[in-house]
């Protein structure tokens, strides 16, 4: 008898080296390279360029079937970018778009300081990463459950802060950088720019803040519960025995 077969969702894994790759180099010499009449011209090359990100973005959402409200917003900010440039928009609208998506997410870190579920705990403070059981209860059996949800509170803000941070940054550098009219290959050309740009400029001070934010959230686990790294991260306590 025949059983039957049940279909098994692939597990996620981070390919970070492949994204930047897909959704930011690929584009952006394609843009700069390729917008001139006797190539792709300025319209072709922006379809072109904005169908890698949008191709690579779906084929992760249908192969893994995950929702993921950033990733979402991301895709959401393509589409954008290319509807502007298609229909020859002031490119003010652009320098709008680029600061609206992370004040969006900024926004959305905040409110959800009013909700069961701050997005610090989604993002680093949850039992993926840390031994949230095993924490809690060192709070809980030395009565500072109350001063760590007050430092949790802080770090929320702070997160939030770096995603208002990057919608400013956004929004200066995509003033300064796309001047051109939109449906240009002069456009396309400071388009591709901008997205090179945007990540030693916006994306690399953001990963430090994260990294601070972070660091701040393990600084006061350490202090309140007394656990050490190995005893509040999963597998780093089998690692340092291994390499004990």
């Amino acid at each position: 008898m025949n059983q039957p077969t049940t279909s098994t969702i692939p597990e996620h894994k981070p390919r970070p080296m492949i994204d930047l790759l897909v959704s930011i180099a690929i584009p952006s010499v394609i843009l700069m390279k390729l917008s001139g009449d006797d190539d792709l011209g300025a319209t072709g090359a922006l379809i072109t360029a904005l169908a890698f990100p949008i191709a690579w973005g779906l084929f992760e959402l249908i192969k893994y079937r995950k929702f993921n409200f950033i990733a979402l917003l991301g895709l959401i900010s393509v589409l954008l970018t290319g509807g502007i440039g298609l229909l020859e928009l002031d490119t003010q609208w652009l320098a709008i778009k680029e600061a609206a998506i992370p004040g969006i997410i900024g926004l959305a870190v905040i409110i959800s300081t009013k909700t069961r579920y701050p997005l610090i705990k989604t993002l680093l403070y949850n039992p993926k990463i840390m031994q949230v059981d095993k924490i809690e209860d060192r709070l809980k059996a030395s009565n500072n459950t109350q001063k760590f949800e007050a430092r949790l509170l802080m770090g929320t803000y702070l997160l939030g802060g770096t995603f208002f941070f990057s919608a400013v940054m956004n929004y200066m550098l995509a003033t300064w950088i796309v001047v051109s009219p939109a449906g240009s290959p002069e456009f396309n050309e400071e388009l591709g720019q901008l997205t090179l740009l945007s990540y030693p400029v916006i994306a690399i001070p953001s990963m430090l803040m994260m990294m601070a934010i972070f660091y701040f959230l393990w600084r006061t686990i350490n202090g309140l519960t007394g656990l050490k790294m190995s005893e509040a991260f999963h597998n780093m306590e089998a690692s340092e025995k291994k390499d004990g």
